[in-house]
């Protein structure tokens, strides 16, 4: 792909009826004893209203020939310059906001008053286009600033905690992922209290598969996990697999959770004659309490009360940690609506609301949990997981005390589905469980931009991949080899254009767009500002080809983008995550002529990144 100066006289597609269609409007036809031919085979007409104009040689003819055209889309208007007995006349396309943007096949017409000339073909491209400003929008973000990191997670449990075992390329790979605050979660076997022996026994405490996730992970990127306290011990677990709640058993559970602390951060402690201690030098700073306890059998007044006893515990035990609070099932839009849970956690504490330590809120979002669900489905979710997410802003802001609460979201996949017990669909038991491929195809390079983009906006401040290592449906990397999915690359890619540090945070510059008051927008654009001034622009397509398509292959769109308030720039390179990009090595720069017009075709999903230095 290429961005080029406008106007543009040609684009190139792999699709190849549109192949076809320029070789067939490349000759002249002929209709009788006269013909016409086109000056170019392809015009691109931006929704702005710029003309797109063609010019049309007659020959054959000394009558007075008139010109139309046939397949106009709707918002489309046309302006004529009729030939008349000259020879040579003009066609010229005006789109406007209200016409969709797509490829569309026109026909030119010619007719001298007796005879029609054969009618040649002419691809109209109807594209996008957006104008990027220098001004900060101090109403997307955090005032005007991009604070949204983003990270990976780990499930350590039986079946994965070897990941790191014999693969030459980790951790190195998770490394240059550069995740912040890795989410570690840790289930079933790896939960080391496996037992409560009385009198108490070495063997009740065993850390040897929940460390073989966490020590690598504390030796990489910025050595700061976050270690979600997922579940309690199996032993307080009741026939369901839920936390059996009570009052003994939340003292219990208070205790796990201060050994875990004083495991990884105080210097360990001793059980049954054993000292445990973590081997690593890195202490976990960031804890999140418990799982998803909205579809976990707890209540949200149950968990308000856990979390007042657990947080001041464990502070005692290290009270420089910080805590994530939540961890709500956001897709379960009865149970997992956040209206359901929030009231009640943000209660005034007189109210038996939260009055502990809360760093952070946290959230999960899937888009589906059933991979039946069609692409525009799977991209119709996103505006409300932003509508969940103010919610989220709106409900922690009654509270003074919590108003500047972080939100994260800590879970983002397409599907949320599983194979049960019988390899069945745990959400839709009736039907086969099936890997859904959008979490690692182009459709991912797409809605995971989209979905990025949006939360961005929002206010959100960290978008953590469901997971790093696992299969075609939530892995950035294959789980059995390692190898990399596009899916990694497209976490890399969105790390790198917007980097959120401590200490640096992007600005969202002011754009407009053809598209913002469409009802049905097919493209996502964010432009940002760097502290060293530099400038980024990211156009995603997530134009659906065809409203039953699932993990389909998206349809082009062409989006012209006005970077003339930026001024006389030095450098532009453009990087694109698409269908054909290298999973292998990731996307390759390539650098451009600056201009103060640029395009960007995209013939599928995906995302394009312009990447601007002064």
């Amino acid at each position: 792909m290429r961005f080029t100066l406008l106007p543009i006289r040609l684009v190139v597609f792999s699709l190849l009826a549109l192949v076809l269609v320029s070789c067939n409007s490349s000759g002249s036809g002929s209709g009788g004893s006269f013909s016409i031919s086109l000056s170019t085979s392809m015009l691109l007409a931006p929704q702005d209203g710029t003309p797109a104009s063609v010019s049309v040689a007659v020959t054959g003819t000394s009558a007075s020939v008139t010109l139309s055209a046939g397949g106009v889309p709707s918002g489309v208007s046309v302006t004529y310059k009729q030939p008349g007995t000259t020879g040579a006349g003009g066609v010229a396309f005006i789109a406007s906001p209200s016409a969709a943007a797509g490829t569309y096949s026109i026909d030119i017409n010619a007719n001298d008053g007796n005879r029609a000339a054969a009618p040649q073909s002419l691809t109209l491209v109807v594209a996008v286009a957006t104008v990027v400003s220098t001004t900060t929008d101090t109403t997307l973000g955090i005032n005007g600033q991009l604070k949204q990191f983003m990270s990976t997670s780990f499930q350590p449990a039986e079946w994965d905690y070897t990941y790191f075992s014999g693969k030459a390329t980790e951790p190195a790979q998770l490394n240059t992922l550069g995740p912040q605050h890795i989410r570690l979660q840790g289930i079933s076997d790896a939960v080391p209290w496996r037992t409560n022996s009385n009198p108490r026994a070495a063997g009740d405490w065993d850390f040897t598969e929940l460390d073989a996730i966490v020590q690598p992970v504390l030796s990489v990127a910025d050595h700061s996990p976050e270690f979600q306290i997922a579940v309690a011990p199996p032993f307080l677990e009741n026939s369901s697999g839920e936390f059996n709640f009570n009052s003994p058993n939340l003292q219990t559970f208070v205790s796990y959770c201060q050994y875990l602390v004083r495991y990884y951060n105080t210097g360990g402690f001793d059980w049954g004659g054993q000292h445990f201690q973590s081997p690593s030098p890195y202490p976990i700073t960031w804890w999140g309490i418990f799982n998803e306890y909205n579809i976990n059998g707890l209540t949200p007044a149950e968990y308000v009360q856990m979390y007042n006893a657990v947080v001041p515990a464990m502070l005692t035990v290290d009270p420089t940690i910080k805590i994530s609070a939540l961890e709500l099932s956001d897709y379960d839009y009865e149970n997992g609506d956040p209206r359901n849970n929030l009231p009640t956690f943000v209660a005034p504490v007189a109210s038996s609301g939260v009055n502990a330590q809360v760093d952070v809120a946290s959230t999960h979002f899937y888009s589906s949990c059933n991979q039946n669900d069609t692409d525009t489905m799977i991209f119709a979710t996103v505006p409300g997981f932003v509508t969940d997410l103010k919610y989220f802003e709106t409900e922690f802001a009654l509270r003074p005390d919590l108003g500047n609460v972080a939100i994260w979201v800590t879970e983002n996949n397409v599907n949320a589905d599983y194979s049960n017990a019988n390899g069945n669909s745990t959400c839709n038991p009736g039907q086969k469980f099936v890997p859904d491929q959008r979490g690692t195809s182009a459709f991912f390079a797409a809605w995971r931009p989209y979905v990025y983009s949006q939360f961005a906006k929002a206010g959100n401040q960290a978008l953590f991949h469901w997971d790093y290592d696992a299969d075609v449906q939530y892995g950035e990397v294959d789980y059995n080899t390692g190898n990399k999915y596009l899916s990694y690359w497209v976490d890399y890619t969105l790390g790198q254009m917007f980097p959120v540090t401590a200490a640096s945070w992007p600005a969202i510059l002011a754009m407009t767009s053809t598209e913002s008051s469409s009802a049905n927008p097919t493209t996502e654009a964010l432009a940002t500002k760097n502290l060293d001034g530099s400038f980024v622009i990211m156009i995603t397509n997530r134009a659906v080809h065809s409203s039953s398509d699932n993990n389909g292959t998206g349809d082009p769109r062409t989006v012209v983008i006005d970077v003339s308030a930026l001024g006389n720039y030095t450098s532009v390179s453009e990087l694109f995550l698409q269908a054909n990009t290298d999973v292998t090595n990731g996307p390759q720069p390539q650098s451009l002529t600056p201009a103060p017009l640029l395009s960007v075709t995209l013939n599928g999903y995906g995302t394009a990144f312009l990447m601007i230095k002064p």
